[in-house]
């Protein structure tokens, strides 16, 4: 799907036709509109080509008056027994001589966010601000993102101190796999925002630092905070994983202590269930006290063992 976009009175505005200055998006495109694409809009088709693999990592390319600057945006994604894990899609945005050419797989929440008019102060005649604004929204939906996987973190940790299930632990693992997309993903995109801030891929204003400095600060604290989300997810892995285990050797002692108290009357009267000329049955009673006695007997040693 192809839409047409320009700021008009400080607002993005959807618009019929390309002019200079418009933002064109394209959204999982057809044959047609990306043919539409390299021979009408002049747009290079390894641009277009890159910006739709959905494996490409974030980098910056030129050819001839084309820029292409590939980017990786969050995207929320739900896996069997309805665990959601977040992964991340590249957005590729094509910054042309006359226009600006935003491609990618799927909508996406700093495209559409943008394009609804939610942004404020979006230029689409100034491409390098235009850039930057796309940057800082990704950068702010990461944070998002990793403020939601704390919280749902922290939600499945309470109900792991109630029961352990496998529901919870599968839940913690996707979380842990997000965490491991994301910061795989932060560290390429700083890796290009450093590329943009050296200003030989970009041309860059003055007018534009504060907003440059937005960007990078935004950055590193996703970056920081996915260390750190991660690092705690991983410890709190390994700290149920030890309380499984621990809860399950408790169990199986607790199993074995009643299997042998089982045992010792199981053997007692098995002795008068043969067919022996010798074997004089005593009185029920005194079987059963007696059988009694030594279970009670053989509970207390157990127990003196436990405390030692």
């Amino acid at each position: 799907m192809l839409s047409f976009y320009k700021t008009i009175n400080n607002t993005v505005v959807s618009v019929d036709e390309i002019t200079e200055g418009c933002w064109v998006n394209a959204v999982s495109p057809t044959v047609e509109e990306i043919n539409f694409l390299t021979n009408e809009l002049n747009l290079d088709r390894d641009f277009v080509s890159a910006a739709l693999d959905e494996e490409e990592s974030s980098r910056i390319e030129i050819e001839d008056d084309q820029t292409l600057i590939i980017i990786d945006t969050p995207l929320s994604i739900t896996e069997g027994n309805n665990t959601l894990v977040y992964t991340t899609m590249p957005v590729g945005i094509i910054i042309t001589p006359t226009i600006v050419v935003t491609v990618c797989l799927n909508e996406t929440n700093v495209i559409t966010e943008i394009a609804s008019g939610f942004v404020k102060n979006v230029q689409t005649t100034m491409k390098t601000r235009f850039l930057l604004t796309v940057l800082l929204r990704v950068a702010q939906s990461f944070l998002v993102r990793l403020k939601h996987i704390n919280k749902m973190s922290a939600h499945i940790e309470n109900q792991l101190h109630k029961s352990m299930k496998n529901k919870e632990l599968i839940q913690l693992l996707g979380l842990e796999k997000s965490l491991v997309y994301f910061s795989t993903s932060l560290k390429s995109n700083e890796i290009t925002l450093e590329k943009i801030l050296r200003g030989r891929v970009i041309r860059l204003y003055e007018e534009d630092q504060e907003l440059l400095e937005d960007v990078l600060i935004e950055f590193k604290q996703a970056i920081e905070m996915s260390n750190i989300y991660s690092n705690i997810l991983s410890g709190t892995m390994d700290a149920f994983a030890s309380v499984i285990s621990n809860n399950l050797n408790i169990v199986m002692k607790v199993l074995t202590i009643i299997t042998t108290l089982m045992a010792i009357p199981t053997m007692i009267f098995s002795f008068y269930g043969m067919n022996l000329d010798f074997m004089v049955a005593p009185p029920a009673w005194v079987t059963l006290v007696g059988a009694g006695v030594i279970v009670t007997v053989a509970g207390v040693i157990l127990a003196k063992m436990k405390y030692k």
